[in-house]
């Protein structure tokens, strides 16, 4: 087949067919015909069915799970049958009650990753640490609801993402005596890497809230530097530092932010906003 334009020769360029003389593009096929695995090793058995395994998953869900689309051709008998069958199904995938409680922990989990809107990573690692405390034997006497919420809140605190305790109870099932004594079992018995969070991890979040500019956060957050060099944020919670931060750019720059709203945000006091301040009007 030749060139419509100039006659010239056609090649087969991997899903284009193209002129080589006047570089016409003649057809186009982008759809990819291939194998969408790759394998190195020419003896692996590249078959593969099924979600990938996900530790968010009381058994990595290897699995499975009767739907609920059963579609409405199906009989009023049989959908009755598909309802005992999905019963006695999830009764059989639960070999013990210490699955039954990942699971139920697994799905507190996930909510509330989802309701905080924190990254699959969060979840995923919850997940597994939850698990980690079942196996050490963690759990006896505490509330599943209390180790799904301090999972959650301390992987936030070991991937220095800015959520208070606060926050996690307030959309949790527990509340925050249950969520201290779980989170005080894994930091003393798993040794979690956590240390304190710099005050700046919440000026994003903070500014957004109160409607600053970000002008404003950039002068918060040489501040919160500033504090943070000089040792004036030791023992203080750095949620309400940041608060502090942004009250004081706010102020400086002539946005009228109250003080008690910068404290509210934070979950503090207006007496700790008033000495943060007085901190930072002291080292500038």
């Amino acid at each position: 087949m030749g060139c419509g334009e100039c006659g010239g020769r056609v090649r087969k360029a991997e899903t284009e067919a193209v002129c080589e003389d006047c570089g016409l593009v003649l057809s186009e096929d982008a759809i990819e015909r291939g194998p969408e695995w790759r394998s190195l090793d020419e003896d692996a058995d590249r078959r593969r069915t099924g979600a990938p395994l996900t530790a968010s998953r009381h058994d990595r869900g290897l699995s499975t799970e009767i739907g609920f689309g059963t579609g409405s051709e199906v009989s009023g008998k049989r959908q009755r049958q598909l309802v005992r069958m999905r019963r006695q199904h999830n009764r059989a995938r639960l070999e013990s009650k210490a699955e039954r409680n990942k699971l139920y922990a697994h799905t507190e989990i996930r909510r509330l990753v989802s309701v905080m809107s924190l990254p699959t990573s969060v979840r995923d690692q919850s997940c597994s640490l939850f698990s980690s405390a079942q196996s050490e034997d963690l759990l006896c006497g505490r509330s599943l609801e209390g180790f799904a919420a301090a999972a959650v809140y301390a992987t936030c605190r070991t991937q220095s993402i800015a959520r208070t305790m606060d926050e996690v109870v307030d959309v949790a099932r527990a509340s925050k005596e249950e969520l201290k004594t779980a989170y005080d079992a894994l930091n003393r018995d798993l040794g979690l890497p956590v240390g304190p969070i710099s005050p700046t991890e919440y000026l994003p979040r903070y500014a957004s809230d109160l409607g600053v500019a970000a002008e404003v956060e950039s002068r918060a957050r040489e501040y919160a530097v500033v504090l943070v060099e000089s040792g004036r944020v030791a023992g203080k919670n750095p949620s309400g530092v940041a608060a502090a931060c942004l009250y004081k750019a706010a102020d400086e720059a002539g946005v009228p932010i109250k003080q008690r709203d910068a404290a509210d945000l934070a979950a503090v006091s207006r007496m700790t906003v008033s000495s943060t301040v007085r901190d930072i009007e002291t080292v500038e």
